[in-house]
């Protein structure tokens, strides 16, 4: 729980910016928490909290206190026939509790595999992939109020989920630390195996009655032969969502690109794949200088070392004005950029 000054961020952030936080604190416990945000010299700043770092492009120095969730710990809290409530600490890994699911028979996150980041911070945008969110299997959290200290538990509802959203991006952003999440798993497994390219995957891998440890290795695939890795290339995963458009829009322009790909979201929209777009705007690929966009998926923007964070947010200012000019379609960052 030592607070320490003028601390290097570098190695705390997937993008490998090298920023510093004028003071930096690490707590495993709600207790250590509760006892840091007491402090005098950490009431009067501005709060920042760091997970793993995955979903964060510094552009410049943290000048407050970066308060680092290291909660750890994973226990079954009770169960009946069909499911089973798994309490996962704030700074878990994610993947790790991925792993903990797979190995103990749990199904409903099998889909999320790999998905960098903290059991903490993926309520935050409620992580998605391959046709699956966490508001799928999520029951409730509990979080602390950084000014308050005050704990607070958290339902469904409450978080009002969105793609990508929820209520601490928008109306509570920045005011709470998610120190742990319960999820309802399932006993009973339904697979989900539709979206993207899983089934093709097992094909491959010649499984015809997948389990949802197959499952969970299709995608591990798939990501790891799409996605860099960030201990090799900086990145922080998919920088953009994909967008909601109308319908209408959307059959529009169909008429002028045939190719153009989508899902539905309801009877007037539909989601189309934000890589895609910026794919078909030249950037797929595209080097300049230490920094750029990753050859094997455009949704990626990398930073190949000593890349500064300005420079990478201009590259993803400069896509979303390259896309909304070709599509009409505006772009949103998914990545948190400070």
């Amino acid at each position: 729980m030592k607070l320490q000054s003028d601390f290097p961020l570098k190695q705390y952030n997937t993008f490998g910016i090298d920023a510093r936080a004028k003071l930096f604190a690490r707590f495993e416990s709600v207790e250590e928490l509760q006892a840091l945000l007491k402090m005098p010299e950490i009431q009067k700043e501005e709060k920042l909290v760091l997970g793993g770092g995955s979903n964060l492009l510094f552009t410049k120095d943290f000048d407050g206190v970066v308060l680092q969730n290291g909660i750890k710990g994973i226990k079954v809290l009770r169960e009946d026939e069909t499911h089973v409530y798994v309490e996962a600490g704030g700074g878990e890994i994610w993947h790790t509790f991925v792993l903990y699911a797979l190995q103990q028979n749990y199904g409903g996150v099998e889909n999320l595999s790999l998905i960098p980041g903290t059991v903490g911070a993926a309520p935050l945008q409620n992580i998605g992939a391959y046709g699956v969110e966490l508001k799928d299997t999520f029951h409730e959290l509990e979080a602390v109020h950084l000014q308050t200290g005050e704990v607070q538990i958290f339902d469904n509802a409450t978080c009002k989920f969105g793609y990508r959203e929820s209520i601490f991006k928008n109306d509570l952003k920045g005011q709470y630390v998610v120190t742990s999440v319960v999820f309802r798993l399932n006993k009973k497994h339904t697979l989900n195996t539709s979206y993207g390219a899983i089934t093709t995957t097992l094909e491959e891998m010649q499984v015809q009655q997948p389990s949802i440890q197959d499952i969970s290795a299709a995608v591990c695939h798939i990501r790891q032969s799409k996605l860099p890795d960030p201990s090799q290339i900086g990145n922080a995963g998919s920088f953009f969502k994909n967008p909601e458009i109308p319908l209408e829009q959307y059959q529009q322009l169909k008429e002028q690109y045939p190719a153009i790909p989508s899902y539905p979201v309801s009877e007037t929209t539909v989601k189309v794949p934000a890589g895609w777009l910026i794919e078909q705007c030249g950037w797929k690929g595209k080097v300049l200088g230490n920094y750029g966009v990753h050859k094997n998926q455009a949704l990626v923007l990398v930073n190949y070392g000593g890349a500064k964070g300005e420079q990478v947010r201009q590259l993803a200012y400069d896509i979303i004005t390259s896309v909304e000019q070709k599509f009409g379609i505006q772009l949103h960052p998914e990545v948190n950029i400070l």
